[in-house]
This record gives structure tokens, C-alpha cells and sequence, in this order.
């Protein structure tokens, strides 16, 4: 799995598959999208227009809460809307209903058995929700989406995850933080790139899966342009303390 990748939520219609062409074009290899985003068909589309081949490209969607119970005809709509043969990864978006859902994560499984998806995980999810499937079906979520950031970061949560052998992936990472923040604007001057820049490579120095979303060329291609620098590790330290503030 890409450790950057594009978001789409808010994007639909022409925006959305333009912005997926754009960023598959500019070196994007994730893309997120789910059923509840209403633009499975058009990520679908330009995944299949790219001329990419099919294992370059890393197609995530996602189970809403409310479709708990229905999981086997979700999943094949969401095939027939994205026109794939297999979804990479499958998420349940939501734990439904507030609880974590055994009978559901069992579907999941079965799914990801039938060759349907590639892998399953989880999204919004509490550790202690995450046990609690283990302990029902000895199987893990392979990750776990939450919204993530600088000023989010929990080192106890990361360690967590990490026990469990979850991959941690976080979403709206600008919005949770003040880009402003002195750690990151002191960063990115030393490294001549931009404070949005800084918090991509930051979470990619933790391990985390960043999806920032933009229908923006120009700030898609700035996102993904993070590996010509690395943080120090007093850089990282100052941002994660922004976790505390």
C-alpha cells in the first residue's frame, strides 16, 4: 500500500475524475474513495482510462455505517460502479452504530476470501473495537483510517496499532492542525518547501498513510512532492509535541 495517496471525498462528477486522472498522472498510486462519497464510478473510470496497469494503482472504498447487514451487495456494487475486478482494500467506514460489529467484520472476511478485495480494515475505529473483532475471528483489520495530524498525534495510539500489526492511516491531515504552527513553519523554511509539505513527510517518517484530498493539480503535485527532504529527528519531535499542546 502507497504510503501517499489521493483523497476524494467532496469530489464528484467531471471534478472528481479529472482529479484522479491528474494525480495518477503525476505519480499517484492510492486513490481513496466510498460508497458514500458518490464517486466510485468516476474513480473507477479514470483508474481504468490511465493506462496504468491494474497493480499499479491502489483503489480503497469503503462500507457506510448504514449498509451494515448488506455487505455482500455493497461490495459487487461497488465493483460494478468502479468497473474492477477486485477493490484493493475495503473498509467499514464507520463503526455502525457506534459498536464494532463482528457479524459485519465476518462478511468482510468472507469477502476478502472470495477474492472480492484484496484486503479488509477499518475506519474511525477504537482499539478497543479493533480487539474486540480480533478476539471474535482471529482476524486483524490490515488498517485502520483516522483522522490524523500533527496536532492528533498520539505516540500510545501509534504503538497500539503497531502491536496489533494495523496499519494506521490518517485523513483531513491539514485540517487538524494549524499549518501556522511554529515546529512546521521552522521546518519548512530549513527545507525550503511549504508547511503542507512538512506535514505530508511527517506523517510518512511515522509510518502513516497520508491521503490528503485536492482537485488541485498544482496542490496535488506539491503534496506528493515530499521525498526530497527529510525531517530531523528534533524537527519531528517539536511537531509531534503540537500532539500535547
Amino acid at each position: 500500500m502507497p504510503l501517499i495517496g489521493l483523497g476524494t471525498w467532496q469530489a464528484t462528477g467531471e471534478a472528481a475524475h479529472r482529479a484522479v486522472r491528474e494525480a495518477l498522472e503525476l505519480g499517484y498510486r492510492l486513490v481513496d474513495t466510498a460508497t458514500m462519497y458518490g464517486n466510485e464510478a468516476e474513480v473507477g473510470a479514470a483508474v481504468r482510462g490511465s493506462g496504468l496497469d491494474r497493480a499499479e494503482v491502489f483503489v480503497t472504498t469503503k462500507l457506510r455505517q448504514n449498509q451494515a447487514g448488506r455487505e455482500r451487495e455493497v461490495v459487487r456494487e461497488s465493483l460494478r460502479l468502479t468497473g474492477l475486478d477486485v477493490l484493493d482494500l475495503w473498509l467499514v467506514h464507520w463503526p455502525p452504530g457506534g459498536l464494532a460489529r463482528p457479524d459485519t467484520w465476518e462478511r468482510f472476511v468472507e469477502a476478502r476470501e472470495q477474492g472480492l478485495v484484496r484486503a479488509i480494515g477499518v475506519s474511525n475505529y477504537s482499539v478497543a473495537q479493533i480487539d474486540e473483532l480480533i478476539a471474535a475471528t482471529g482476524v486483524a483489520p490490515a488498517v485502520n483510517q483516522v483522522r490524523w495530524g500533527p496536532a492528533l498525534h498520539d505516540a500510545d495510539l501509534l504503538r497500539a496499532h503497531a502491536e496489533r500489526g494495523v496499519v494506521l492511516e490518517g485523513y483531513s491531515p491539514f485540517k487538524a492542525t494549524d499549518l501556522d504552527a511554529a515546529p512546521l513553519v521552522e521546518a519548512a523554511a530549513a527545507h525550503g518547501v511549504s508547511t503542507r509539505q512538512v506535514v505530508v513527510r511527517w506523517h510518512l517518517q511515522h509510518g502513516v498513510v497520508v491521503i490528503p484530498k485536492s482537485t488541485d493539480r498544482e496542490r496535488m503535485a506539491a503534496n506528493l512532492d515530499v521525498l526530497g527532504f527529510e525531517l530531523t529527528g528534533e524537527q519531528v519531535a517539536a511537531i509531534d509535541a503540537l500532539g500535547a499542546a
